[in-house]
């Protein structure tokens, strides 16, 4: 009987063409920061508890009506009145909601960890129905000074999102990030499916006594569509951004970049410009790849008739 069910076992994952890593997750989505490794983690193991617990009760169920089926009319001994057994089966449920609430407690508190001296921060503002993004400060890897730009600064790096073009969020691997959020007008999200973490973004989130920080890092170069995760009014569904993560000396380049003159232009390079000129292949491509601009010119629909 083991035999076969071990068979069995081996015919479904090999079927499901599943590899190892995807099997462990148990249907996790993959992330691309250590908070998402981490809730990997506590998901994995909480289903092999679960998995190992019911096992253990279907066993417990099996067991009685297997082993003790009737044989005649004489009564099996009766359980009702042992304390220790009681103690047993009440006890052990506190004991998995207790190990269960510090796994979940620790891992929550590991995700919303903010160091003092993040690497960058930026000001991420919302608003009907587009992303700015603004480098408030950025600390120079070499040196471990910190560059601090006022809200009001012109030299300050911005990218602001329109119909047209979707912003980008160029970002470094491997860095302490800081996103401070907020919106113009009405709530919105701030969501990226890769980092496995979406929070809310509100016009006054001091009035309101919402937490409208967090941090993160990201562990690998690569283009990660971002969204609008709470409903905002018409265009809500269009109101995409693109994060660009790149190596640490290529988000250097681009930085000091987006300080320049682009002597073609006459004004500060634009995120697309300075991606362009840095020449670094698909990581550099100008423009999202993972998303493109909502049309939001209601001319073109007619009434049909």
């Amino acid at each position: 009987m083991a035999k076969v069910a071990g068979l069995m076992a081996l015919v479904v994952l090999g079927a499901s063409g599943c590899s190892t890593n995807e099997v462990l997750r148990f249907g996790w989505p993959e992330g691309v920061t250590p908070q998402a490794d981490a809730m990997r983690e506590f998901w994995t193991w909480s289903v092999i508890a679960a998995l190992v617990i019911g096992v253990i009760t279907w066993a417990l169920i099996l067991w009685p009506v297997v082993a003790h089926r009737k044989r005649g009319d004489a009564l099996p001994k009766q359980f009702q009145y042992n304390h220790f057994l009681e103690l047993i089966y009440t006890g052990i449920p506190v004991v998995i909601v207790v190990v269960l609430f510090y796994f979940t407690a620790t891992t929550q508190n590991y995700i919303q960890e903010e160091k003092s001296d993040p690497d960058v921060t930026v000001d991420v503002l919302a608003f009907q129905w587009n992303w700015q993004f603004d480098y408030a400060a950025i600390k120079d890897p070499a040196s471990g000074q910190t560059r601090q730009w006022a809200q009001d600064d012109p030299q300050r790096i911005k990218t602001v999102g329109s119909s047209a073009e979707i912003p980008l969020l160029v970002l470094p691997t491997e860095r302490t990030i800081q996103y401070n959020l907020r919106s113009r007008d009405v709530i919105h999200s701030f969501f990226v499916p890769e980092f496995l973490f979406k929070r809310d973004v509100f016009p006054h989130p001091e009035k309101n006594e919402q937490d409208s920080t967090f941090q993160n890092s990201i562990d690998k170069p690569g283009s990660f569509v971002g969204r609008c995760a709470e409903l905002c009014g018409t265009y809500h569904s269009g109101m995409n951004f693109e994060v660009r993560a790149l190596p640490g000396d290529l988000f250097d380049k681009y930085v000091d970049l987006r300080e320049q003159t682009n002597k073609q232009t006459g004004k500060a390079y634009t995120a697309a410009e300075a991606l362009s000129e840095l020449n670094c292949g698909e990581l550099c491509t100008p423009t999202a790849v993972t998303t493109t601009p909502f049309n939001t010119d209601r001319t073109l629909r007619t009434a049909s008739n």
